[in-house]
């Protein structure tokens, strides 16, 4: 009889544990398709007397999850302790150096060490898989790794941050600010008591830089992304993307371009009838433009338990059929180190909303700046005061309003020389909102 795939666990969060109970009801069906059955036989956590629904003694204990990974009674270790390094990647290390297969859902860890990582893999002959470490239950990894090689891919973006899409959602649904609604995500535990790696775009970036080697056949390079967050959004600038038919959701995008790899993550407007933006709370997205399949959309949960833990258990389950695989698709060798493309020569749309003193000649100033810059401008929209006192025959006040322009595509350099000139000419009030769009 085939001996099971020996599995030890190490981290017992949410995931953990929810990888167990899984593990449990759905051993035979794993059995069935990969011709051998699954069974935890150790785990690791730093709280042993915590009460998480199973019976801890059903397995071996170790306090100190490297030990657990060096240990000759596992098989596989599955990595949920979190972090690009400490705990997480000595045990990832060790299990490895020790021939074992590891299965991991942690994105810091992969966008920092991922290249190192894989070549200890490599040079061991055994797995490193980490389905769970994008996109929650969505199996995008999977996905661009084995679904489409016939396809060269042009351009990849999506919503990776539930977080993140739920603030966003709930700005834009209920008019509030972003501070109320963090607060409410840290309530209902959608935030962590410091959010600042979730809504500054970060764990955004980690995820972006593992899908963009998929994606392209190239070394991870987390240092390239340019990152920006949402936490400057205000419910005015939701409330004109809606009136000018978008919506905005914080990307990850990485795209093919002249000069190499573009990869950028910040809050986008996008249209209001792509799939996209249909897409709101905690769940997550990727859509894909490729010329074979042109575009493909993935829409899942992007967090909690059971969604992890079901791509932590599909990995395992990959691991028992005893297939090995490239961890970014080709062998590392053949990772191509592509070129950086720089935030400064990204061209598209932009939305650019100024707070300017409402008076005469201040709109003509800044259209003569854009023009200045060689920048076209698709639209542009003036909200006047309605509660100012002390109007001039024309309706103007004097007062701070907004002034919004839409942009035919410009340069990220073009823009910025642009405002540059219009603060230089005291025609703002306040630093302006600079929101990048996105076209289908």
């Amino acid at each position: 009889m085939t001996r099971p795939l020996r599995v030890g666990i190490a981290g017992l969060g949410t995931v953990g544990a929810s990888v167990i109970r899984i593990l449990d009801r759905q051993n035979e069906a794993i059995a069935q398709r990969g011709g051998k059955s699954v069974q935890v036989v150790a785990i690791s956590a730093r709280d042993r007397s915590k009460d998480r629904g199973f019976d801890l003694a059903r397995f071996t204990w170790f306090d100190n999850p490297v030990e657990l990974a060096a240990t000759a009674d596992v098989d596989c270790v599955v990595e949920l302790v979190g972090g690009a390094d400490g705990a997480a990647l000595e045990t990832v290390r060790t299990a490895l150096s020790h021939g074992k297969h590891v299965v991991t859902a942690n994105k810091a860890l992969l966008a920092k060490h991922g290249i190192e990582l894989a070549k200890l893999a490599e040079e061991k002959g055994v797995s490193l898989a980490f389905e769970a470490s994008v996109a929650g239950g969505i199996p995008i990894i999977k996905t661009l790794r084995e679904a489409l090689p016939a396809n060269r891919i042009s351009r990849l973006y999506g919503i990776l941050n539930g977080t993140c899409n739920y603030i966003l959602s709930r700005m834009e649904l209920e008019g509030l600010t972003f501070q109320d609604c963090l607060k409410d995500a840290q309530r209902l535990g959608y935030a962590e008591a410091d959010p600042t790696f979730d809504v500054e775009g970060f764990d955004t970036a980690h995820k972006l830089a593992i899908l963009t080697s998929l994606a392209f056949g190239t070394q991870i390079d987390a240092e390239a992304i340019y990152v920006e967050g949402i936490s400057s959004i205000a419910p005015l600038d939701l409330a004109m993307a809606k009136e000018l038919g978008f919506r905005i959701k914080l990307l990850g995008v990485a795209e093919r371009t002249k000069t190499g790899i573009e990869q950028r993550v910040h809050p986008t407007m996008v249209p209001r009838t792509s799939s996209i933006a249909q897409v709101m709370g905690v769940t997550n997205a990727v859509t894909i433009d490729a010329d074979a399949v042109r575009e493909l959309t993935l829409i899942g949960p992007g967090a909690g338990g059971d969604a992890t833990a079901s791509a932590v258990v599909a990995d395992i389950a990959d691991v028992a059929t005893g297939k090995v695989q490239p961890l970014f698709g080709a062998p590392i060798d053949q990772l191509e180190k592509a070129a950086r493309a720089p935030m400064q020569r990204h061209e598209g749309g932009y939305y650019i909303r100024l707070t300017v003193h409402d008076r005469p000649g201040v709109a003509a100033g800044v259209a003569t700046r854009m023009a200045e810059a060689d920048i076209s401008l698709e639209s542009i929209l003036q909200k006047r005061s309605e509660t100012a006192a002390n109007k001039d025959p024309h309706g103007r006040s004097g007062t701070p309003v907004p002034l919004v322009l839409i942009t035919y595509a410009a340069t990220e350099a073009s823009i910025r020389s642009a405002l540059e000139n219009i603060m230089g000419d005291g025609l703002i009030a306040e630093p302006p909102q600079v929101i990048r769009i996105e076209r289908e």
